[in-house]
């Protein structure tokens, strides 16, 4: 269950430190305090794609790094919405990361980097 005030979930035992949650249900973006030194471009952007999605395919949209600082996207759904569509979430998560790729590749370097202290060539 993802911890707001945290900034992380814990799966399997394992911590994911989320970097946003867009919400279809409370209607709400999320992005963790510990990335507000992003450019507000990249912000923005984050934002964008995450509601865009949440509001086409329902459901709750998540974007977190893993303990190797690898950066996830899932979806997930309150147990009875009826109404979530989990093909249209999984259609808009390839999309995402086909569309922006880029981004995508250079914030996981970034957390690597910052947030993991690991050097640019691992």
């Amino acid at each position: 269950m993802f911890d707001e005030k945290a900034g992380s979930e814990i799966i399997d035992g394992k911590e994911y430190v989320v970097l946003c949650v867009s919400n279809s249900y409370e209607k709400k973006f999320y992005l963790n305090p510990n990335f507000d030194n992003l450019p507000k471009k990249v912000k923005q952007e984050l934002k964008a794609v995450c509601v865009i999605a949440t509001t086409e395919s329902g459901g709750i949209l998540l974007m977190e790094y893993d303990p190797e600082g690898n950066l996830l996207i899932r979806t997930e759904a309150d147990e009875g919405d009826i109404m979530f569509d989990e093909i249209s979430a999984g259609l808009y998560v390839s999309k995402i990361q086909h569309e922006n790729r880029e981004l995508l590749e250079e914030l996981e370097l970034y957390y690597k980097v910052f947030f993991l202290h690991q050097g640019i060539d691992s």
